[in-house]
């Protein structure tokens, strides 16, 4: 069991969930694995849930067991011992905070949700939040809080208190930009605060790489202990599984070092864009389109969802007709081979033994749609084409949404980016698609385009028959 003092440098990360433990200290393990022992992980959570998960890797030392399954069955089970430090959650955020402003700790990262980020259509944050509200008003008492913004900007001023030095601010998870659009939050969340050397001092020693992150991770099911025991003899309390597959591409952007990423399989580039067009475009919004169908015909997994024809060639067509033109423009050809990866996507969901549910993949669609999908369909539209393959994917989730607006639903919808008023509101309203599609916060500059609507009107028509249609 490794030593719970850090190594010689730290990675502060903030959110000790299943998706971090399955992806970034994978990474960090193989590198100690490789021989370079020089960084450890702290990590810590910023809200008061996930007790029973944290108490369990404080008792095991940080450590616990990673399980990973391939398409073709294969499992396999990996001790992860990188995490050195889980640090104890309190309001006020101390033992978070100090590790933050140590010198040790050269990056500081984090995994956030896309409503998380509380920013409104125009990348401005949104302080009709509570929550928002409620911790700029501790950020001008000199408080931590519980939001990214909250707890990041607390940390980064007793960090410059102690003259710690420059650190970087890392961002692990699916917001398209999110390097850049954090940073923007950031800066604006410190100067609403009116912490003013504080703003110029995070803008000359910080720096906000942006990265795209894949690896799909299912929660833990119950009967995931006893597998791991079975195949491996440890009793471990706080097991993760995942995918085989795994992908980290960052823009090498650090303030003040990092972990020889490259070494094991980190592709470190100038620019992060095209991947994480092909990811989100690709992987995310299809995967909410599977859920979503997958749901409406009663599936419980997205590996059936995937299996059904139906389901698996709307999928298909979304990326065939709509994606892959968008980012394979003329003279702006992708690096990714786009083709190849929609079938390795459509591949891996199709894996039965990840067994993920579409009560997991189905969530967030409010912040979804805007950062998933109105890209495309802004696109598409820019160049006078067609939408219909991409407009299945809202006709879905407002097909979707009426089942929870009217409880029937096989499962509690989670949306952390929905007004539930907004949303009830939709489904009341005489033409539900007329309201979904002229809905600023879902469309932007293109809400109540009539090409729109009546795109989502025709794919409409196409979800009742798959609905209501014989399964194969």
């Amino acid at each position: 069991m490794p030593s719970s003092t850090p190594s010689e440098f730290v990675v502060l990360h903030l959110g000790l969930g299943s998706f971090h433990r399955a992806h970034q200290a994978v990474y960090l393990q193989q590198l100690i694995e490789a021989g370079d022992t020089r960084w450890s992980i702290a990590g810590a959570n910023l809200r008061p849930d996930m007790a029973e998960v944290l108490a369990a890797l404080r008792a095991q030392g940080g450590c616990y067991t990673l399980e990973t399954v391939s398409p073709a069955g294969e499992y396999r089970y990996q001790r992860i011992e990188s995490i050195r430090e889980v640090l104890d959650h309190d309001p006020a955020l101390d033992t978070v905070i100090a590790r933050g402003a140590d010198a040790r700790t050269r990056v500081i990262s984090f995994t956030v949700t896309e409503a998380g980020y509380y920013l409104d259509p125009q990348d401005r944050l949104d302080f009709t939040s509570t929550e928002l509200a409620e911790d700029l008003a501790r950020a001008k008492r000199g408080e931590a809080g519980s939001t990214i913004y909250g707890a990041v900007c607390a940390i980064l001023r007793a960090r410059r208190a102690a003259g710690a030095g420059p650190v970087t601010l890392l961002n692990c998870d699916n917001l398209r930009h999110n390097g850049e659009r954090f940073r923007k939050g950031l800066l604006e969340f410190i100067e609403q605060a009116g912490e003013q050397d504080l703003l110029g001092w995070v803008r000359a020693h910080t720096t906000c790489p942006n990265a795209m992150v894949d690896r799909i991770t299912p929660r833990p099911p119950p009967e995931l202990r006893e597998r791991v025991r079975a195949a491996t003899g440890w009793n471990d309390a706080a097991p993760v599984m995942g995918e085989s597959f795994i992908q980290w591409v960052i823009e090498d952007d650090f303030a003040n070092g990092r972990p020889d990423w490259a070494r094991v399989g980190v592709q470190l580039v100038d620019s992060v864009l095209p991947y994480e067009e092909a990811k989100i475009r690709i992987l995310n919004a299809s995967h909410s389109c599977i859920a979503w169908a997958g749901t409406l015909v009663g599936l419980e997994f997205i590996h059936q969802g995937t299996q059904d024809p139906l389901i698996r060639q709307m999928a298909y067509d979304y990326v065939t007709d709509d994606v892959i033109p968008c980012l394979n423009a003329p003279g702006h050809a992708s690096p990714v081979d786009l083709p190849a990866y929609r079938d390795l996507v459509l591949e891996r969901f199709g894996n039965p033994a990840i067994r993920d549910t579409n009560r997991r993949v189905a969530m967030d669609g409010f912040s979804k749609i805007p950062g998933f999908i109105a890209p495309t369909v802004r696109e598409r539209l820019a160049q006078g084409e067609r939408i219909a393959s991409v407009a299945m994917l809202p006709a879905l989730f407002l097909a979707f949404l009426r089942r929870w607006h009217q409880g029937t639903l096989p499962y509690t919808y989670q949306d952390q980016g929905m007004d539930e008023a907004t949303a009830r509101a939709i489904c009341d309203a005489v033409d539900p698609v007329a309201a979904l599609c002229a809905d600023a916060g879902l469309w932007g500059d293109i809400a109540g385009d009539t090409r729109l609507t009546q795109a989502v009107r025709e794919a409409g028509a196409r979800v009742r028959t798959l609905v209501e249609g014989v399964r194969p």
